[in-house]
């Protein structure tokens, strides 16, 4: 009641409204767009192809559905997060692009103008590969003319979400491209729970089963918010110094370091890597023994599943996420870099020399609660898999490892912002 309460309060204030409203609009505009057919197609073909948990089934849930249903908005934003996730990397890489990056707004208005090229070239590409493979498989009959439609249809598409995604930003609530993604997974949540109710009627599932699914999943989510907003608090004390006229400094603050620095981006190269290889031996042809042993030991030994030899595809995929956390925490946070800015503006952390001995202790620092933020998306990770084997239920998908981790970090980053919206004009807001 009390977030209800102050639910009315917030639509109270008129550019808060305006936000909200905006952020249905763009909603309801993703909504519709991802029931518009590009082409016919084989449904029951397109069953088995985005039916399984192979790469094309988790690129339509990131999609909503829409790459199942073959719409104009089938890939999604899923270039720009290619295009983004290689720009980041090239930053990190390339001291140049690092440079352009820290040049503050005209340097990022570059590397987006960039991002955004880089995602029509990618976008293209992913065309071209998606409408190849259904007509490999039989599901797409179009000719040469029909396929080059498809493919700057589906460009075209995925450049609208990018552009209504940097509208929502602007004028709504978060991060556009995020609610996106965001509502696109929750698109599939009504189908998901009317199927779950579907077994209870007809008997193919007790409700004692349901309760405990539901519970599981209501741990899961408390377990992400909690590590999500987990952070190490690092005192870090100011000396006074003298800038112009003024003396500034002399304060004590602190530096924090989330626990899950990496956010859900181990997740998505781990079952990126895992899911290739059966991905690509699916698609071959051939026949041969050699051919038919091959996919035997990449779908049973390397790919997550629950099958005969889940102990060793799920340890490994297990061990793909952890490794993935360290690499891309190393990637995108750079100890030395603190260290230099903190030693620059005159912070320093007690008991600590500036500089060298800085950087060593937060990169130990950072490493220690690493081992914790990975071990926790590992276990995520697996979700997927061990709480359908527990219930005996498998049509909530939402309990899956990377669709729960975005939902909740988008939940609480709009959140947020509406409490930093309702702060600012002096009302209480839904977490403080």
């Amino acid at each position: 009641m009390k977030m209800i309460g102050q639910l009315k309060e917030a639509m109270k204030l008129e550019d808060l409204r305006k936000r909200m409203l905006f952020l249905v609009y763009g909603f309801t505009i993703f909504m519709v767009g991802r029931l518009i057919p590009l082409s016919t197609v084989d449904a029951s073909a397109l069953e088995n192809i985005f039916g399984g948990d192979d790469l094309f089934g988790v690129l339509n849930m990131f999609s909503g559905g829409a790459l199942k249903q073959f719409s104009i908005f089938a890939l999604g934003v899923m270039p720009y997060i290619n295009a983004s996730i290689m720009f980041q990397l090239l930053t990190i890489a390339l001291p140049q692009r690092k440079q352009l990056a820290q040049e503050g707004e005209t340097g990022r208005a570059q590397i987006a103008s960039w991002t955004r090229w880089l995602t029509v070239v990618l976008a293209i590409f992913q065309g071209v590969g998606l409408t190849t493979v259904l007509k490999g498989m039989g599901a797409l009959q179009v000719g040469l003319w029909g396929q080059l439609e498809i493919i700057l249809s589906v460009t075209g598409g995925s450049m609208f979400l990018l552009w209504l995604g940097e509208q929502i930003t602007e004028k709504g609530l978060g991060n556009g491209v995020s609610l996106i993604i965001f509502i696109g997974i929750m698109a599939t949540f009504p189908a998901q729970v009317f199927q779950t109710g579907t077994l209870i009627y007809n008997g193919a599932a007790e409700v004692y089963q349901v309760v405990a699914l539901f519970l599981l999943v209501g741990i899961i989510i408390a377990g992400c918010v909690v590590v999500q907003q987990g952070e190490r608090q690092i005192r870090v004390q100011y000396a006074r110094r003298v800038v112009g006229n003024k003396m500034m400094g002399g304060s004590s603050t602190f530096l924090p370091m989330k626990v899950n620095q990496a956010g859900v981006m181990p997740i998505i190269f781990a079952i990126s890597v895992a899911l290739f290889p059966r991905t690509i031996v699916t698609f071959i042809p051939s026949q041969a023994d050699w051919m038919i042993w091959l996919r035997t030991v990449v779908t049973d030994w390397f790919t997550p599943s629950m099958g005969p030899h889940s102990w060793f595809s799920l340890s490994f995929y297990f061990c793909l996420v952890v490794g993935f956390t360290y690499f891309y925490t190393a990637v995108t946070y750079d100890p030395t870099d603190v260290a230099d800015n903190l030693k620059k503006w005159g912070g320093q952390i007690k008991g600590i020399r500036a500089g060298s001995e800085t950087a060593k202790y937060i990169d130990r620092v950072l490493t220690r609660i690493t081992f914790a933020g990975a071990i926790f998306l590992g276990i995520i990770a697996l979700t997927p898999y061990l709480v359908p084997a527990a219930t005996h239920i498998s049509t909530f998908g939402l309990v899956g490892g990377t669709s729960l981790l975005i939902v909740v970090g988008v939940a609480l980053d709009t959140m947020q912002q509406v409490e930093a919206h309702l702060l600012m004009r002096h009302y209480k807001g839904f977490i403080g």
